[in-house]
């Protein structure tokens, strides 16, 4: 199942802690772009491909004027350690209840070695200064985010 949101609709509110313990939501980072990248697991190998490809390229996109967060989840002490580990300069938010990865639909069923489970469907909102959604990418290549992102969205 992938996600059931469109492009040029509202994106759903969210608040929740980032690593710090500090909350972050959608209505304050109105008047800026927002790349919302939903990832699986810190630490794991694809997902560490991808935040340091967004971190080797971070500079690129805030230049563009955007503002990179992910979500995942992970608690804040798990994305305290993937920052630090991988020097990420960028917000992770724990999504322990998966709330919002619901509301984003892309909490979802998965299969690996034909085993079928839920997790975290990979997926990139680009969301607009006034908080629509403008592209989704549903197929992330991880070693070329940010290429994606900014391709996208100049």
């Amino acid at each position: 199942m992938a996600t059931t949101l469109e492009v040029g609709k509202k994106a759903p509110a969210f608040n929740l802690k980032n690593q710090e313990g500090k909350k972050i939501s959608l209505k304050d980072l109105i008047g800026k772009k927002v790349v919302l990248f939903f990832y699986p697991k810190d630490m794991t190998p694809t997902c560490t491909v991808e935040a340091c490809n967004l971190r080797d390229h971070y500079s690129s996109l805030t230049k563009a004027g955007m503002e990179i967060i992910g979500i995942s989840p992970d608690d804040e002490s798990s994305h305290i350690k993937f920052i630090e580990k991988q020097q990420l300069p960028y917000h992770l938010l724990a999504d322990t209840d998966h709330a919002i990865l619901e509301k984003y639909g892309v909490w979802g069923e998965k299969s690996m070695y034909g085993r079928k489970y839920m997790g975290v469907l990979r997926t990139t909102f680009l969301i607009d200064e006034e908080g629509k959604i403008a592209h989704i990418i549903d197929k992330v290549k991880a070693k070329e985010h940010a290429q994606q992102i900014l391709k996208l969205w100049k």
